[in-house]
């Protein structure tokens, strides 16, 4: 079979391949591993999701207890709604001031920018000093937790339950704070943000949020007092509340494509719920050293319970909104005893460093599909060239380069059989006159002369196989990392992550590409010739609209193939040349 027919076929099982994986991906069938979650009661009518609160399910820490229902629904205080960052601002547009609750506690870190509600003591705004929404209006931050309109509510709600008919601080209570306002010191390596609440008959609580210097992850902490007369049961929780609409997505919007929406990991792998799957609607699980997220495009808010206890996990879907939560063990407190409770929380961007200093695997929410066991190196090996020379489009270049050279004994092999095919190319024209009315003479005829001159027809197949995964990888890659988002290389190019604003780098990499055509052996099959002869045109239509790091590493692949290629031409035809003894 002729060499370009191969390549197109393997081109187009490639294509199909990477549809039914995103097919899949977006409407997976029950049972799958996208959805496995058991099915759980429907919420009671009439209410709203967020309202109420949820109790606690799994056995006590000192004593062994019957297990109870898993978190109820439970709802954010009804509130004005929320911005979220995938929603575009008006160019030059701020965060408005007035989007937090009267009762809000503001917290302003080196990083963050976070308003916390003494109702309940919840997240109702973050915002992410040192990214900014849009790069032409760098003072507007993405912000990721936020209280305005009713479709992007985007609360992260804690609280401690207790048992039934006993007074508990959830995310119901009215929590007392000293102060209105903190504010990260110069210098200092911690802000801690005291929450205290008290029933009144013995039980005071005081709930901190710990922030870190540089840091999206947030510690936080419940010191608990029983000064009553009896014994305590409580057990802590937290959850997200969000609203969500349906999205169609496409590989050629970086925003649309990537997941959004909740996520588990069980202990052993991670799981994207989808809110309108029946199953995953209705994911309930209990999970030891887990964690519980809510994803979108580079940014990400994560919930991680304490290491070696036992949580009930549960997804519940109402109203174009979604709440995942995960409630911990019942503990007794004491007459007379304290007990501390402790969870982490992370909000912020998806660098993968701060997320596996989080938790274990807390990294595996920076989704780069199937291949992740080659885009996760390639993401290493830039990074570390990165950290060098502090320049992504530079370190793209580089690793390309050193992608080429470890294959180069491969690219090698296949160019040294192009080049001897151009060389013998008025030979197989003539067989192809002698035996045109024959095929299976042609054939027999073709196959002799590759066995004589040493010439492998399918060794042109390998170098592609070789880059169809690594084009996959890169592509996550530059889709998922947000280390490269609005990093900027050279002149126009000042995003990576987004499409060239004024398509210089696809067409040069369609000239590049038509360039390798000439220097290749043209096909025997006039009809064959002209579909590859348009292929730099296709290429360079569908990558006009990629992001220009993965052009700009098509490009440098095509140009270093075209130097190897045109070198191993020069040295066959010299050998050629050469008369034979």
């Amino acid at each position: 079979m002729p060499n370009t027919r191969i390549l197109l076929w393997f081109a187009l099982a490639a294509i199909l391949f990477y549809n039914y994986q995103a097919w899949m991906h977006d409407y997976p069938a029950p049972g799958s591993p996208g959805a496995v979650s058991q099915s759980v009661g429907a919420p009671g009518a009439g209410a709203t999701l967020g309202d109420s609160v949820p109790q606690a399910a799994s056995a006590a820490a000192t004593a062994a207890a019957p297990p109870a229902s898993a978190p109820a629904i439970a709802a954010a205080p009804a509130a004005p709604a929320l911005t979220d960052p995938q929603t575009a601002l008006p160019a030059g547009a701020a965060p408005a001031a007035d989007a937090r609750p009267p009762q809000a506690l503001h917290i302003k870190t080196d990083v963050l920018d976070i308003a916390i509600n003494l109702k309940g003591g919840e997240l109702d705004q973050a915002d992410l000093l040192q990214y900014p929404l849009r790069k032409d209006s760098p003072n507007t931050p993405v912000r990721l937790l936020s209280r305005e309109p009713p479709d992007s509510l985007y609360l992260l709600q804690t609280g401690l339950t207790g048992a039934a008919g006993e007074a508990a601080p959830t995310h119901l209570t009215t929590w007392t704070c000293a102060e209105n306002s903190f504010v990260l010191a110069e210098g200092a390596k911690e802000l801690r943000v005291p929450l205290t609440w008290t029933d009144g008959q013995g039980l005071s609580v005081t709930k901190t949020f710990v922030f870190t210097r540089g840091l999206y992850s947030v510690d936080l902490i419940y010191d608990v007092q029983n000064a009553g007369g009896a014994p305590r049961k409580l057990a802590s929780y937290a959850q997200f509340l969000r609203h969500w609409e349906h999205a169609s997505r496409s590989y050629f919007d970086v925003e649309t494509y990537s997941f959004k929406g909740p996520a588990v990991w069980d202990g052993k792998k991670s799981h994207d719920l989808n809110v309108e799957n029946d199953t995953d609607s209705k994911f309930s699980q209990t999970i030891t050293n887990g964690w519980l997220a809510s994803l979108q495009h580079q940014f990400v808010s994560a919930i991680v319970p304490t290491a070696g206890q036992p949580y009930d996990y549960k997804l519940q879907v109402r109203d174009n909104k979604y709440l995942l939560s995960a409630t911990g063990p019942m503990v007794e407190v004491a007459a007379g005893g304290k007990a501390q409770f402790h969870e982490k929380l992370f909000v912020g961007p998806k660098l993968q460093s701060q997320l596996a200093a989080t938790a274990p695997n807390l990294e595996r929410t920076v989704d780069f599909g199937i291949l992740t066991v080659l885009a996760q190196p390639l993401f290493a090996g830039l990074n570390w060239i990165h950290g060098l020379i502090g320049n992504w489009g530079w370190s793209i270049i580089i690793v390309t380069a050193i992608i080429k050279l470890i294959f180069y004994p491969l690219s090698q092999a296949s160019g040294r059989s192009m080049a001897k095919m151009r060389t013998v190319a008025p030979r197989m024209k003539q067989i192809q006159e002698t035996f045109k009315d024959d095929r299976e003479k042609l054939g027999r005829a073709m196959m002799e002369l590759y066995k004589k001159e040493k010439i492998n027809p399918l060794a042109g197949c390998l170098p592609m196989l070789v880059q169809i995964p690594f084009f996959i990888s890169f592509y996550r890659v530059l889709l998922e990392s947000v280390e490269m988002r609005q990093a900027p290389f050279l002149l126009w190019v000042n995003d990576l992550s987004s499409r060239d604003p004024f398509f210089v780098l696809p067409l040069l990499m369609g000239g590049a590409m038509y360039a390798q055509f000439k220097l290749n052996p043209a096909p025997p099959d006039p009809m064959q010739a002209k579909i590859m002869q348009f292929m730099p045109l296709v290429m360079t239509g569908m990558m006009a609209w990629f992001p220009a790091g993965l052009v700009l590493y098509w490009f440098t692949n095509t140009l270093l193939t075209i130097a190897q290629q045109w070198r191993v031409n020069q040295v066959v035809e010299a050998e050629a040349a050469k008369p034979r003894s």
